[in-house]
């Protein structure tokens, strides 16, 4: 029988807040991890985005911390901004009864403005890596009285390269604290950090079964490629048209195919916004602010733009574009039918994209039926096959594709970095950014893969050109890399 929060040790304060937004119930994550952390013990939590494990370490951090010290007691390391973001105002809102004050720092918001909360007295820090680390250095966040320390999606911070200055955070926090580390995956490289850094850790492993997307009704839509706006305005209609409350992500490829979308469906008067990776930091957060708050009803979103964007209210996702592999489709369409509550998926399928479409299929062991006006189908089942640690494999025509390896001439040396990379190759070649796998940047070169069937075109769209911010850009090579 599940548990109730208050059967979990939580105090009055964090219930009411819990009772403020809604929560009735624990999931599976926070039932199994908040006793082990109210009891002290250090924490691996393997469980993806959406199993509600913000509160499973966020309520526990609300009873460590005591309002009447002036000093940083706990600190949730992110991968993202908008994960940051997104923590925080969790935390704010868990906290609002107790006093928590709450301080979010990332990069390329102003760093004195974020100095100043810090010397205005932040109990809790949720902060990207960078950016914590730059604030230690000027000596604006100080963690000798750094009790608790969570590192969120772990392995996204490790995809970013991240996991050596991690290192280093938790080396300046005080080897008494108490550290949870949440992960979707757990490859070698962070159950090394685990082992180093944390004492004698509880693993919670959330089973396949809870993590399977139960409570979404999915429905495909044959369509011709001409006519997908007037189709999509057509099933928006339909679809949202009768609900009071309810939100819709729209999926797109690329940054060009999501910014002519908004374009067409704003002229055509919806309320409408666009999230993809060419936006300024600040238009991104904006956007992302409006949408949580429910201003926004549809976002037209990239996969990598929208990555962390987890919103408890989305009740529609549809695929405009095919999603590049079956992973990228279960995880797109795992951002509805949220914390027990139902969801519609719908996913437009052009005639060349039907062997796409049946590589999903067979990845979620079940078919999609056909999307009708007013078509009513029970949530579907899909069981998530388990997850390899890498980037989200392209599979356009089935699960194996090949991927080539490409070399880049210039690494940090020239300031490039992973996004630098990945952002050239999807503006410039029209990849989805989660069809750029193993990006590893070193001094002078880089490493990348890419389909094996887009190496060629990827090669002609960067080759001597210039990618990255610093300097106007440094022109590289890109070849393959010789097979011995």
């Amino acid at each position: 029988m599940t548990a109730t929060f208050a059967e979990l040790g939580l105090s009055e304060s964090t219930l009411q807040a819990l009772r403020d937004v809604g929560y009735e119930a624990p999931s599976p994550i926070q039932e199994q991890a908040i006793p082990s952390l109210l009891q002290g013990h250090d924490v691996i939590g393997q469980a993806q985005t959406g199993t509600g494990k913000t509160a499973a370490f966020g309520l526990p951090i609300m009873e460590y911390v005591d309002p009447s010290e002036a000093s940083v007691q706990a600190l949730v390391l992110t991968p993202t901004r908008e994960l940051c973001i997104q923590v925080t105002q969790a935390l704010r809102t868990y906290g609002a009864h107790a006093g928590v004050d709450v301080v979010a720092v990332f990069g390329g918001a102003p760093i004195r403005t974020q100095q100043s909360q810090l010397r205005a007295g932040g109990h809790v820090v949720v902060g990207t890596v960078g950016r914590v680390l730059d604030l230690i250095s000027r000596h604006s966040l100080v963690l000798h009285d750094c009790r608790f320390v969570v590192l969120d999606e772990a392995d996204e911070m490790l995809d970013l390269g991240f996991l050596e200055d991690v290192e280093k955070i938790l080396s300046l926090t005080p080897s008494s604290r108490q550290t949870a580390l949440f992960s979707a995956t757990m490859p070698p490289p962070i159950r090394k950090l685990a082992d180093r850094y944390m004492y004698d850790p509880t693993i919670i492993q959330v089973e396949a079964a809870t993590l399977t997307i139960d409570t979404v009704a999915q429905f495909q839509l044959p369509v011709d490629a001409r006519h997908k706006p007037e189709k999509l305005v057509e099933v928006l209609s339909a679809e949202m048209g009768g609900r009071e409350i309810g939100q819709s992500i729209v999926f797109v490829r690329t940054k060009v195919r999501c910014e002519q979308l908004f374009r067409t469906l704003r002229d055509r008067g919806m309320n409408v916004r666009a999230l993809h990776g060419d936006m300024t930091q600040g238009a991104r957060d904006g956007v992302m602010l409006a949408f949580k708050g429910g201003r926004v009803p549809i976002l037209i979103a990239t996969d990598v733009a929208a990555r962390g964007l987890d919103i408890s209210t989305v009740t529609h996702v549809i695929n405009y574009d095919v999603p590049t592999s079956p992973d990228t489709y279960v995880h797109r369409i795992g951002r509805t039918g949220r914390v027990g509550r139902s969801g519609r998926a719908i996913t437009f399928v052009e005639d060349r994209q039907k062997r796409e479409l049946q590589a999903i299929e067979r990845h979620i062991g079940t078919s999609i039926a056909t999307w009708q006006k007013g078509a009513v189908a029970a949530p579907t089942p899909v069981r998530e096959r388990p997850r390899r640690h890498s980037k989200p494999q392209v599979s356009r025509r089935d699960d194996a594709e090949s991927y080539t390896k490409l070399v880049l001439g210039g690494g940090r040396a020239a300031g490039l970095s992973v996004a630098d990379i990945v952002a050239s190759v999807t503006s410039s070649a029209g990849l989805d950014g989660e069809a750029v796998r193993d990006v590893l940047v070193l001094d002078r070169f880089s490493f990348l893969s890419v389909p094996a069937a887009e190496a060629d075109r990827v090669i002609e769209a960067l080759d001597g050109r210039s990618i990255g911010t610093g300097a106007g850009g440094q022109r590289v090579s890109l070849e393959r890399v010789p097979v011995k």
